[in-house]
């Protein structure tokens, strides 16, 4: 069995990851608990993966999709950790400056 040739291009890194983070973003709109959105966001990146980016090739739209799904997840929570630490040390700082 042959692996599938996969090209890994501009398109996976600057315009799938961030759609797929921002799809995400849209389901948020929805009352739906917040523990399923790592599920949301793989699916919406094995959708956009196989019927997109990898049309034709099921196996690398399978692959290339959890990668799309975890980026996105990954990349939201270290934004989200980041802007909460940000957020705590200026708190912080502030009070600090008030004594």
């Amino acid at each position: 069995m042959d692996f599938p040739t996969i090209h890994t291009n501009f398109w996976d890194g600057v315009i799938a990851v961030p759609a797929v983070v921002i799809l995400t973003q849209c389901f948020k709109l929805l009352p739906i608990p917040r523990q399923y959105f790592p599920t949301i966001a793989s699916i919406l990146g094995f959708l956009i993966s196989i019927f997109i980016s990898h049309r034709g090739n099921l196996w690398a739209g399978l692959f290339m999709g959890a990668f799309y799904g975890a980026a996105a997840v990954g990349t939201y929570s270290s934004l989200k950790t980041a802007w909460l630490a940000y957020k705590q040390r200026k708190e912080k700082k502030k009070g600090k400056s008030r004594y």
